[in-house]
């Protein structure tokens, strides 16, 4: 286990931040379909995927990743909910629904996925 340090801590906010800017992103761009392709929800889930990869891999620390993927799921919860003036950013549709469900099951996976293990000499 990793001791904590200010440099450890400083990741996991700034993957946060990140993760909160992606997900504003993809919830506001999941409802854009090409026809009967829904590229906004394609595109959403490949980047928030490919990011919490990227910071799993990059730090090698789950709990980046995690930081990445919650401050995701919050600002999908954040669009999701009535404003103060009762608009809905993210109405209750099919596609709000797949995005809502499988954001959590990226970040989950991504977070528990196996250690990496250091080759034998």
């Amino acid at each position: 286990m990793r001791s904590l340090s200010l440099a450890r801590v400083g990741t996991w906010l700034v993957g946060g931040i990140v993760g909160l800017v992606y997900g504003a992103a993809g919830t506001v761009a999941h409802a854009y379909s090409v026809g009967w392709f829904p590229l906004g929800l394609v595109l959403g889930i490949i980047g928030c995927g490919a990011l919490l990869v990227a910071v799993r891999l990059l730090t090698e620390d789950r709990w980046a990743a995690l930081a990445a993927g919650l401050g995701m799921m919050v600002a999908t919860l954040m669009f999701s909910g009535s404003g103060p003036g009762g608009s809905v950013v993210v109405p209750q549709t099919g596609l709000a629904m797949v995005w809502t469900i499988a954001l959590p099951l990226i970040v989950a996976g991504v977070v528990a996925w196996p250690q990496r293990m250091a080759p034998a000499d």
